[in-house]
């Protein structure tokens, strides 16, 4: 059975950073390209970014030069580092995997075959 679990969500203040990581079993994640994804309180999933199995990455525009996504496939994880959190940013954030590639259409989150149940994090001073 596969799981993602996410992990690393907390409370920070504005400016702050927080790492968050996403946890495979049941499946190797080097051969995975894996997303993160963030829901809002009351608003729609919306994609942060993307990272396929052979490297190439993608963000969504608010994504770039704040967050990153990196792998340690040895530990199965991967995670996301976000810098300059505002307060906007306060969402359940949740990963993603799927076999080998983003795709064209990663952002829809329309092609991810497993997720995780994510976790909280919260920009408030």
């Amino acid at each position: 059975q596969v799981q993602l679990v996410e992990s690393g969500g907390d409370l920070v203040q504005p400016g702050g950073s927080l790492r968050l990581s996403c946890v495979g079993s049941g499946l190797t994640i080097a051969d995975y390209a894996v997303g993160w994804f963030r829901q809002a309180p009351g608003k729609e999933r919306e994609a942060v970014l993307c990272m396929s199995s052979y490297g190439p990455k993608f963000y969504s525009d608010f994504a770039k030069g704040r967050f990153t996504i990196a792998r340690d496939n040895a530990e199965n994880t991967v995670y996301l580092q976000m810098n300059n959190l505002k307060p906007k940013d306060t969402a359940v954030y949740l990963c993603a995997a799927d076999y080998y590639s983003c795709g064209s259409s990663w952002d829809t989150g329309k092609y991810f075959e497993f997720w995780g149940q994510g976790t909280l994090v919260t920009i408030s001073a």
